[in-house]
């Protein structure tokens, strides 16, 4: 299955003053598939697991100079090192503090040889080492896979190229807008995670992609049993079941329980984010960039990193999803909403971790609010996201006329359009812009 991060690993192979690369993002997600298919570009391709080969952690104990480490690893492994035609792949890094100190002596003393590493739940045990090698690692980040890499795995090629092409002035052709609709009503309930996706693409079996779904919410819940030094694994399930139910609104700690400090569910939080299993979206007043300047810390929402995942942790019920008249039943539009910021963050660079805000003022008598506010070029650029194909505009016009902008854009299942200063486009085109 091709993914779009394939063209920044190959982009970083060919470089010639290339830091080591460390592979990024939270369970499932399809890091190890594609660092494989990375190596299947050069002539040889070394990969060491540290949770499968624990014995072999004795090689980063005390010198961490990477030449004697090479040569055990070329013993152990009976494969050659060789600087320029060899991927070593250091994979579940993790559970080797120890590697994981010893990458940024990599690009020192044997920069022509082609490092990645990766792991699972990486960001802890990143936070635990005295220094990161700044200027010696570089990162890239990896998410569920996206729409567009949904309709590639299908093999609708012709339908993304049409799809592409769409403008406000060139509406895409009626049909070819139903298919769409309905293709994006599918990869909503399966979501992005690969194993589903691999699954559909195969055999066009929904139920089958449910059980998936259902044994990945099993497997996610299982590792908190990893974190428990840090938290209960009671309290890390009950925050990760509310943020399915919060998703769309402002993250309140007392919905998960009001006999709870929220000192202690706030560090829960911030343990789920680490691990790629939620994304922060904090307020921004907005009235200039950068939008981070003007956040707040304590006014946020939470995005499920997946929506296969959020319907199944919702028990929505997928019989009445597939004949439904449009997707504005789910939720009062939440994974509309959870879906176009997913879409956004996966559209960004996978060089940097993108960052997602989102406008509300209330005053007495009146309230608005915008999904998104995102920093596009060098202007804000507001997002209101509509789960049917209608819906008012009033906190869009309020937000445009307030900071003298010249667009906003409206995302719902209607085609592309123009309403002024307006741009109204399908929500199967979100990844258009990018966070």
């Amino acid at each position: 299955m091709n993914r779009a991060a394939s063209k920044w690993f190959h982009s970083w192979r060919k470089k010639d003053d290339r830091s080591v690369l460390l592979v990024r993002g939270a369970r499932q997600v399809g890091k190890t598939y594609s660092v494989r298919e990375l190596g299947k570009a050069f002539g040889n391709c070394v990969e060491v697991n540290f949770e499968e080969h624990r014995d072999i952690h004795t090689f980063f104990a005390g010198n961490l100079t990477p030449g004697p480490i090479c040569e055990k690893l070329s013993a152990y492994y009976q494969r050659p090192i060789t600087p320029g035609k060899t991927l070593l792949f250091l994979d579940e890094i993790q559970a080797c503090p120890d590697a994981l100190s010893s990458l940024r002596f990599f690009k020192e003393k044997m920069p022509d040889l082609h490092v990645v590493a990766s792991g699972s739940l990486l960001e802890f045990a990143m936070e635990e080492l005295p220094s990161q090698g700044v200027g010696r690692i570089s990162s890239l980040f990896m998410y569920p896979i996206s729409f567009t890499e949904f309709l590639e795995a299908l093999d609708e090629l012709p339908l993304l190229n049409i799809m592409k092409k769409g403008e406000a002035d060139h509406p895409i052709d009626d049909a070819f807008h139903k298919k769409l609709v309905e293709l994006l009503r599918t990869y909503q309930l399966i979501g992005g995670m690969p194993q589903v996706v691999s699954a559909y693409v195969k055999r066009r079996d929904l139920n089958e992609c449910m059980e998936i779904l259902d044994s990945l919410l099993v497997i996610l819940r299982d590792d908190f049993a990893k974190y428990k030094k840090r938290a209960p694994v009671s309290r890390l399930v009950d925050v990760y079941n509310s943020i399915f139910m919060q998703a769309g609104s402002k993250f309140m700690y007392s919905r998960i329980d009001s006999n709870c400090t929220s000192a202690p569910l706030k560090e829960s939080v911030e343990m789920l984010i680490k691990a790629g299993l939620t994304i922060k979206v904090p307020h921004s007043s907005a009235h200039g960039l950068p939008l981070s300047s003007q956040a707040k810390s304590t006014k946020f929402k939470l995005l499920p990193s997946d929506t296969g995942l959020m319907q199944r942790a919702l028990g929505l019920d997928i019989s009445s999803l597939l004949v439904a008249s449009d997707i504005n039943i789910v939720n009062k539009g939440s994974l509309a909403e959870v879906y176009v910021g997913l879409e956004l963050i996966r559209s960004a660079s996978p060089l940097v971790k993108p960052a997602l805000h989102y406008w509300h003022r209330e005053s007495r008598g009146s309230s608005a609010e915008l999904d998104y506010v995102i920093q596009h070029e060098n202007n804000i650029l507001p997002i209101e996201v509509k789960a049917g194909s209608s819906g008012k505009m009033r906190s869009m016009h309020m937000f445009l006329d307030e900071r003298t902008l010249d667009c906003g854009i409206r995302m719902s299942l209607e085609n592309f359009s123009e309403y002024g200063k307006i741009l109204s486009v399908p929500l199967y085109c979100a990844s258009r812009f990018h966070a």
